[in-house]
């Protein structure tokens, strides 16, 4: 009978060893995400159609509910179970290795698990924890709303800590020799900025909680601001990190591409590891404890560095499909574009992933985080049209991308749907494209980012005011988009479940 540790199988079409304790974790966090995506498509479509102003379906009440769950179950929840999956799978099977102790594992999913229930349900039902991404104090949330997020941040770092001791074992066993390969490269370069991120959201949020239940004075808002963006702006860093590591791996598998200049690749790496946080003080350019100097270096020379790192891989990619394609004799300006795999789902994935983050989250990332832009647009909708080009049209549908290849070889059964997953990329990527514009065009004319009602502000009679009313046609946009988006996340949704319950079992 095989141990744990000599547990392996072969793919049979891959030629990639599996260690199965590795493979079951692998399948559990992938599947706790994608039911986090699916809670936050849902809430992401409601939130639409209230923002629709001509639809406005929510009460206040439930919107400002169903946006703090929605902020907290996409941007953390949903990446985060997706990429502890693709750190067991980058730590095993591409180095051919074992998972050190899977009973941490475990521990670490439940602990996640756990956590991110306690949140949404919190969130859920009790409306005085309605308090947003954020979080920010003397809002005060139940207890049980920290206490689910510091148990999943927990989990995670368990996580996390576990794939660096597979690391050192796969070199010490002898199981991988040499460099590292590049995507388990990037997904280093993930999970140390991912440590310092839930280390600053344990900062941030472990006082809290104490000060919830009585032990501890309410922190000062500065500091926690302070705190929670060492937490909040950098979790979207361990995401771009993961994204580019996953670009990278889909350029391979649909192409055959290999990286031009593999060192530079890796410099890259290294760049966001030493830069990439420090871009998340943009939150913070109004607060008055912050000196100019800082905030100036902060969101200009510190950021460029980071920004340089992605103009290497936004180079380094294309042009290694390039190269790839005019091997297999496309010739031509264009030959090797046109002729490039769009039918297959994770190249469809990759380009529309790269397009949507680099033309239009990259930009106004860094138009966004610059001083005197962040001024005029930082409260606008201007922002939540940059992270969604970001977290959603960028991370998310690389994430979808890999899953393709990733769920049919943990779960040896064939992908259910392949027709319509040659199209999901496309009809996710046009309905947020629409959802952005709306919420950018929206924003320049400055429809506030959060607010239910942009009209008459509830009735308000201080802010009563039609000085939006000219973004009825922008806000239909999101509204319209927002439908599309969640039918193309659909569509994934039901391929994956479809192919956990129904697909064909392949031998190996």
């Amino acid at each position: 009978m095989a141990t744990q540790a000599t547990a392996f199988r072969t793919c049979p079409v891959t030629g990639f060893r599996v260690h199965l304790p590795a493979q079951k974790l692998v399948i559990v966090n992938a599947v706790a995400g994608v039911l986090a995506l699916t809670v936050g498509g849902i809430l992401a479509l409601l939130i639409g159609l209230t923002r629709w102003q001509a639809v406005h379906l929510l009460p206040a009440d439930l919107y400002y509910r169903f946006v703090s769950m929605h902020g907290m179950t996409m941007l953390v929840f949903w990446m985060v179970f997706f990429e502890v999956a693709g750190l067991y799978f980058g730590s095993t099977v591409v180095l051919n290795a074992r998972l050190v102790k899977p009973a941490i594992g475990w521990l670490a999913f439940v602990l996640m698990a756990v956590g991110a229930v306690l949140a949404d349900v919190v969130m859920l039902v009790d409306k005085d924890s309605a308090i947003m991404f954020t979080a920010y104090v003397p809002m005060q949330a139940s207890p049980l709303f920290y206490l689910g997020v510091i148990l999943f941040a927990v989990g995670a770092l368990v996580a996390v800590g576990l794939f660096f001791v597979t690391i050192v074992a796969a070199k010490v066993e002898g199981r991988h020799r040499g460099s590292l390969p590049l995507v388990t490269y990037g997904l280093v370069t993930a999970a140390i900025i991912a440590v310092f991120t839930l280390l600053g959201g344990a900062m941030a949020f472990i006082p809290t909680f104490l000060w919830s239940i009585g032990l501890m004075a309410q922190l000062d808002p500065e500091t926690y601001r302070n705190l929670f963006w060492a937490f909040g702006h950098p979790a979207q860093q361990v995401n771009l990190a993961a994204m580019v590591a996953v670009w990278y791996t889909l350029a391979t598998l649909t192409t055959g591409a290999k990286p031009l200049n593999e060192k530079l690749s890796r410099f890259a790496f290294l760049l966001y590891i030493l830069f990439i946080n420090l871009g998340s003080v943009h939150h913070l350019l109004v607060d008055p404890g912050l000196s100019s100097p800082m905030r100036i270096f902060n969101t200009s020379y510190a950021m460029y560095l980071a920004v340089v790192a992605s103009m290497v891989h936004a180079f380094s990619i294309p042009s290694a499909v390039e190269v790839a394609q005019r091997a297999k004799g496309y010739k031509g300006l264009f030959g090797w574009l046109i002729h490039a795999p769009w039918k297959e789902p994770g190249f469809a994935a990759l380009a529309v992933s790269m397009v949507m983050f680099g033309f239009i989250g990259g930009v106004t990332g860094v138009l966004q985080g610059m001083m005197q832009l962040n001024m005029l647009a930082h409260n606008t909708l201007m922002i939540p049209g940059h992270f969604h080009a970001t977290v959603v049209a960028g991370t998310t549908v690389a994430f979808m991308g890999l899953s393709y290849y990733l769920v049919p070889l943990m779960t040896q059964k064939k992908l259910v749907g392949m027709a319509w997953a040659r199209w999901q990329p496309y009809i996710y990527g046009f309905g947020l494209l629409l959802l952005i514009s709306g919420m950018w065009l929206s924003g320049r004319m400055g429809v506030p980012r959060r607010s239910w009602d942009v009209f008459n502000f509830g009735g308000a009679p201080t802010f009563g005011t039609d000085a939006f009313n000219a973004a009825s046609g922008t806000l239909a946009l999101l509204g319209i988009g927002a439908i599309i988006a969640v039918i193309g996340g659909g569509i994934f949704v039901v391929i994956m479940v479809s192919t956990l319950l129904f697909g064909k079992k392949q031998q190996g």
